[in-house]
This record gives C-alpha cells, structure tokens and sequence, in this order.
C-alpha cells in the first residue's frame, strides 16, 4: 500500500506533516509506503529531528521532491493549472499514474478537489464529488456528505451524495444497509426548500436505506446513519459542530471551578472526560474522502495537528483496501 503525502499542505506544514506520516509509517509497521512530497532539503530536515526518537531509517518513508507550493489562499483552479510540480499536484498525479494508492493533503480544501477533478477526474457519470466525512454521534458517528464540495446543488447531486455516501459507510464501518437521511426543516414528507423536495422524491426511489427527513438535532441523535445534503449546509453543520464541542468542554471548566467539592473530584472524572475529547476530536478522523473521483482522495483539516495527519493516512489506505472507488463505479452505472 503505497499513499502519498501533501507534506507541504496545511497551517502548520512541514512539521505536522512530517511527524504524521512518521507516526503512521511506525504504527502501520511494513504494511504501507509513505511517499512524502515536497521541496526534498526542508523536508529531509525536517525528518532528520526525528531520527533517534523514532528511528527514521527503519521506516518505509521515501521523500519525493516537489518544487511548487499551493498556499491557503491561492485560488485553487488557477493554482492546480499553473504549479504543475506543487507537492499537491505531484500527489495527485501518483495515484493517476498508479504510483500510488491514494493520495492525502491537509491543503487548500478546494485546490485539493481541483487537483483531484484535474488529475484523477470524474468517475463516469458522477455529476460532482462529495467530501463525506464522519461525525460524532450519541452512540457512534454517522457520515454526512457533502461537507463543502458543492454549496450549490441540483437534486440529481444530492441523490448521488446518497449513494456514494451508502457505500463508504457500509464499507468502511461495516453496517449493512445504512439507514440514509436528508437534512431538512421538518421530518415531514412536504417540509423543506426546492432542493429538498425535489431530492427527498429521488432519493426515496434509490437503491438505498432511504429513511427519509431528519432534523439538526437528529444528527447527533443517531436518527441516520448516513446524512446527506448540499456542501454550504454540511460545512455550516461540520463547523457549528466543532464549535460547539471547544464551548462546551471549556463551560464544564468554568462550571467545575465554581464549586470547590466538584473541582476537587476532578481527578476522579479525568478518564470519562478524556473518552468523551476523543469522541468529538477531529483527528482522530484523520480526513475525508472525496467521493465521486476515480482514485483514492483524503481531504484534511486545514489546522490538523500529526495525530490528525496521522489518521488522515490510515483512512486513505483504509479506502484504497476496500476498493471502495470501484464498488462507486458499479453502484453509479447501476442508478443510471
């Protein structure tokens, strides 16, 4: 299993990165091949500060040199087509190539999609990508897809969200026929906008677990197990929801230092505590996967720490072992 490495994508790019992919070469032992892309004098500095620590010549790492950086806010299209030897290119040109299994970038959200849609294209007849991601949930997650690919959707997208989405999370998390939801105002069959309406008719004659509207708060209250929408209302949910997670830990803070007794018994709840910060810790997801492109793509959080570019590795090697790119393949043609 071989993925390749954006190690110049994100906030805190190279560090983050490379530590990352140290961290997953150790624990995956000599079952994947971690090609990390970037200019080859910084990243092989960077590399060296871990040399005794983890004893970085034993590792299964080969660093590939990319001349050309796509920044934060470069605009992506124009970034992908211009920086032909940018580290995020040179990934996604790997798995186009068969170099690579997958290819992973904590980047530029939408010039990692450009380089995808450049590079690896579309499947034949998905109408746009989907990033889908997992979210937590009151006893486990649930995928919600699309997380900010497409803000403005027809209902034919969000139909093929539904199916997309189906199959990763049945891969993936093992659940047979997962029950599918689409995010509108009310539960009811009549309530919604034009887009929900119109989606919520396809979707219910899919070949899928359609279990028709769910609410906001039915998200967190495992009322789906797949959640599907347009990508300006799953990153408003994806971000609210990070949010809200940050307050939440820092007002049980605030509350415990207001009474001496409960401050005290600190000690004794310090595990619960730490069990409930890694259920709602994005790192430990790692990344999403573009769904819809013929190839395996893992989108990270911009601000991701290693643990997080870590994971991020994990799920595209986890992608690419399913074969979870053909099985869309088979499942699109079929909905035609």
């Amino acid at each position: 299993m071989i993925i390749a490495l954006d190690a110049m994508g994100g906030d805190f790019a190279p560090v983050s990165t490379v530590e990352g992919a140290i961290l997953a070469a150790k624990e995956s032992g000599s079952g994947y091949k971690i090609l990390l892309v970037g200019p080859e004098k910084l990243l092989a500095e960077e590399m060296s500060k871990y040399a005794k620590r983890y004893n970085v010549a034993s590792l299964d790492i080969e660093i590939v040199n990319a001349t050309e950086i796509v920044f934060m806010d470069e605009h992506p299209a124009k970034a992908v087509r211009q920086k032909k030897d940018s580290s995020l290119s040179v990934c996604a040109k790997f798995v186009a190539d068969g170099k690579a299994d997958a290819f992973v970038s904590m980047g530029n959200s939408g010039a990692v999609m450009a380089a995808a849609l450049f590079y690896l294209k579309r499947i034949d007849g998905v109408l746009r990508p989907a990033i889908s991601t997992t979210f937590p949930t009151i006893d486990g997650h649930c995928i919600i897809a699309d997380m900010g690919a497409n803000v403005d959707c027809k209902p034919e997208y969000l139909l093929q969200f539904g199916i997309m989405a189906s199959l990763f999370c049945e891969k993936i998390t093992g659940i047979k026929r997962p029950r599918v939801g689409l995010v509108s105002v009310g539960e009811e069959d009549t309530k919604g906008n034009e887009l929900t309406l119109a989606a919520f008719e396809l979707l219910k004659k899919a070949d899928i677990n359609f279990v028709g509207n769910v609410e906001g708060r039915d998200i967190p209250k495992s009322k789906a197990d797949v959640v599907i929408c347009d990508g300006f209302v799953g990153n408003v949910i994806l971000k609210f929801g990070e949010g809200l997670a940050e307050v939440l830990f820092k007002l049980i803070r605030q509350a415990l230092k207001k009474h001496p007794v409960a401050w005290a018994s600190l000690p004794f709840l310090w595990f619960v505590i730490k069990d409930l910060r890694k259920k709602v810790d994005y790192s430990e997801c790692g990344g999403a996967p573009l769904l819809g492109v013929d190839g395996v793509c893992i989108v990270g959080h911009g601000s991701s720490n290693c643990k997080a570019v870590k994971n991020a590795i994990f799920a595209g090697a986890k992608a690419a072992e399913h074969n979870l790119t053909k099985d869309i393949k088979k499942a699109i043609a079929k909905s035609k």
